[in-house]
């Protein structure tokens, strides 16, 4: 036999769709009037997870690693943005049962059916409840209940106790992609000037004198003529690749803080002591 799903086990519950790819945490437990049974659950998604989307729990399944539901996730992203503030009106449930192509609830049923209360986020059902459930404060009813409601929405009991709720802001952090950087190399021309020492020959005459006419030997009056072959050097230029430098690139991970700011409500507690009045302290 399957468990019937219970409202306390799908609090922070990881939400996936009908492909498996995740969609956010669980924020807030929707119950049927009728039947007191989650019908509706709201999903956390975006920076922080400050947006919340209402999540049909027809056909769902809680799972090991988390609720799977029967809608995309893109359906979810792109839900009617409803502020119900704990509980469903009768326009806003039958726009979202059309949203998600779902049958609307039958015209004939009453208004009780129609509403749908909540189950707070960490409370679980209230018996005997038929209203909206306390949002942080565990099983306190907010709708038809047995105790005396204060003027501030607290639940007195016998014991004459009040539960004080407060809101708490949850932090977190999520990574998000910030940009690109490539890594890419082009070529570019540009002159280069080198100085090469190149030497060359040049022609000196060298004369002297002959004091010994006889070591000389015979001399005769005509023409003659020499040749001398003179060299120089030239510069010849020749190119080649190289490589000079290897470029890669590296991420590193730096931490600095950063300030987030948000309302939260808390309740006050006061108090009213007819015994009091009239009287001169």
């Amino acid at each position: 036999m399957v468990r019937a799903i219970q409202p306390q086990d799908l609090v922070d519950s990881t939400v996936m769709d009908n492909s498996g790819s995740k969609i956010g945490k669980v924020g807030t437990v929707y119950l049927a009037d009728d039947t007191k049974r989650p019908e509706w659950v709201t999903v956390k998604t975006g920076l922080f997870g400050q947006k919340e989307s209402f999540v049909p729990l027809s056909g769902a399944g809680l799972e090991k690693d988390g609720l799977h539901v029967q809608v995309a996730k893109d359906q979810v992203s792109d839900a009617p943005r409803i502020d119900a503030e704990g509980h469903l009106s009768e326009k806003e449930s039958v726009e979202l049962y059309k949203y998600y192509g779902l049958p609307t609830p039958r015209s004939g049923d009453s208004p009780t059916t129609q509403n749908r209360g909540r189950d707070a986020a960490a409370g679980g059902m209230a018996g005997g409840t038929t209203g909206r459930e306390a949002a942080t404060g565990g099983a306190a009813g907010r709708g038809r209940t047995t105790g005396q409601e204060t003027a501030k929405g607290g639940r007195r009991d016998a014991s004459g106790d009040v539960v004080r709720s407060e809101e708490r802001l949850r932090v977190g952090t999520e990574q998000v992609e910030t940009g690109h950087v490539r890594l890419r190399k082009y070529v570019v021309t540009e002159d280069q000037q080198v100085t090469v020492p190149v030497t060359h020959e040049e022609v000196r005459v060298e004369r002297e004198p002959i004091t010994d006419a006889k070591a000389a030997g015979r001399a005769e009056i005509g023409e003659a003529e020499q040749d001398v072959v003179l060299h120089a050097e030239k510069p010849v230029v020749q190119k080649e690749t190289v490589p000079v430098e290897r470029v890669r690139l590296g991420t590193e991970q730096v931490t600095e803080e950063q300030t987030v700011q948000g309302k939260v409500r808390k309740e006050q507690i006061d108090i009213d002591d007819d015994t009091r009045r009239g009287k001169k302290s």
